[in-house]
């Protein structure tokens, strides 16, 4: 748990699956955090809760507002976030360390991720939140293809949790997001 997240400022819960009623919602908070060409269209998105290997886990207030969400693909070798938002009202306090946390010891696999190259403020400070979340960058060449028609392919970096991979295993991980998560064609 993060030191930041005080226990006596509010009662702490556990994540938890997204109740698909909250979708909407998560979607709001989707379309805040990210840039267009990294979330998909509203239909499509919600369209992968159906997919076993999808999950929406959300950390609720008492009121039930959601206070940040973080979307998981969950596979045999390891789990890829590919959402991960604190609503702007909860943000600066220990929240996305404590969700990261928690995810990490739900799946208790290495979990991967995509960040920005660190070339702006914003893009390195990303990189440090996670570096202090026991994440590490592995700087390969990494080019995220369109996430939907219409969408543009991104340059970013993948960091792991616990540990830098090697060529062959980031090769693997950059072959199963390709086919499982943005499902181009590989040779």
């Amino acid at each position: 748990m993060s030191p930041f997240y005080s226990v006596s400022e509010e009662l702490i819960t556990m994540i938890e699956k997204l109740k698909i009623q909250d979708f909407s919602r998560v979607y709001e908070l989707m379309e805040m955090s990210f840039p267009s060409d990294e979330y998909r269209p509203y239909d499509e998105q919600k369209a992968l809760l159906s997919n076993p290997a999808y999950s929406i886990y959300g950390l609720y207030t008492e009121s039930q507002d959601i206070k940040a969400f973080i979307a998981v693909w969950d596979f045999n070798e390891f789990a890829f976030i590919e959402h991960f938002a604190v609503n702007p009202k909860h943000r600066s306090g220990g929240i996305g360390a404590y969700v990261l946390s928690e995810l990490l010891k739900l799946l208790s696999k290495t979990v991967c991720l995509e960040v920005e190259p660190p070339e702006t403020e914003i893009a390195r400070r990303r990189i440090g939140f996670y570096q202090r979340n026991h994440f590490f960058l592995n700087e390969y060449p990494y080019m995220q293809p369109p996430i939907s028609q219409g969408k543009k392919a991104i340059p970013l970096f993948i960091m792991t949790s616990g540990s830098k991979v090697d060529e062959g295993t980031f090769e693997k991980i950059k072959g199963s997001l390709y086919a499982k998560v943005y499902k181009l064609e590989t040779t």
